[in-house]
Order: structure tokens, then C-alpha cells, then sequence
């Protein structure tokens, strides 16, 4: 679809249907919200208890004498290194602390989580199971 058939069926079908739909355009029972994130649960007779583990707390560090500023500009030069593979992070982080524990008789199979190696995907965001993998 281009720009001009979008456009055409905006004047076709009206204007008011291509415009964002608010809270002021559903019904009185209708809250858009902002996305915030709920600070405790509503009862069954309505009201709001506050639970004061799901209030965030943010733990901001002391920047002062910190020179750097919170902006990059667009016109900033691109970076010249390459992104990083797998492989490149696991011989230059990985690999020289097993190398170092089989130096040392340390090294245990059974022990990997040391290393970062995670058994399960329990807690994770997005669970990297067989069915999620590109077919």
C-alpha cells in the first residue's frame, strides 16, 4: 500500500476513521491508559490495596563530576567496530576462565553455571524453547 492509496481511502471513508482512537472516542467505560504498571490489586468491593513490593524503586547513581551528557547526537560518526558473535564472546570471556580452572584442576562439568551456562529458561522474559526457533 502507498502513500497515495492511503490516502485516497482516508477521503473515501472519512477522515475521522484514520485518526488515532482515544478514550474520548470509545465509550465511558473505555481507559487507554499510559501503560503504567499496577502498584497492588483492586478487591472485589473495589477498592485499591497497595502493595508496596510492586512500587519500582529507582536507584539513581551519584553522577556527580561525571563529564559525559545523556544525548548522542545523530550526526555522531558510526562506530567502527563489528557487532559481536557468539563465538567472539565466548572465546574472549568464556573460554579463558575454563582454560584458567583446568590449569588448576578445578574445572567441574557438572558445574557450568559458573561459566553463565543456564540449564533451564525458568523466569526468563522470552523463553528460548524449540518452538520459538525460526523454522
Amino acid at each position: 500500500m502507498g502513500l497515495l492509496t492511503e490516502l485516497a481511502r482516508g477521503l473515501v471513508r472519512g477522515a475521522d476513521r484514520m485518526s488515532p482512537f482515544t478514550s474520548k472516542r470509545g465509550p465511558r467505560s473505555y481507559n487507554k491508559g499510559r501503560g503504567a504498571k499496577k502498584l497492588g490489586v483492586l478487591t472485589s468491593n473495589k477498592k485499591f490495596i497497595l502493595i508496596k513490593e510492586m512500587v519500582p524503586q529507582f536507584i539513581v547513581p551519584d553522577l556527580e563530576g561525571f563529564k559525559l551528557k545523556p544525548y548522542v547526537s545523530y550526526r555522531a560518526p558510526e562506530g567502527s567496530e563489528q557487532p559481536m558473535t557468539a563465538k567472539q564472546l565466548f572465546t574472549e570471556v568464556v573460554a579463558p576462565r575454563i582454560e584458567k580452572d583446568v590449569k588448576e584442576g578445578t574445572f567441574d562439568p557438572n558445574n557450568l553455571e559458573k561459566y553463565g551456562f543456564e540449564p533451564t529458561q525458568e523466569g526468563k522474559l522470552f523463553q528460548l524453547f524449540p518452538k520459538n526457533y525460526v523454522r
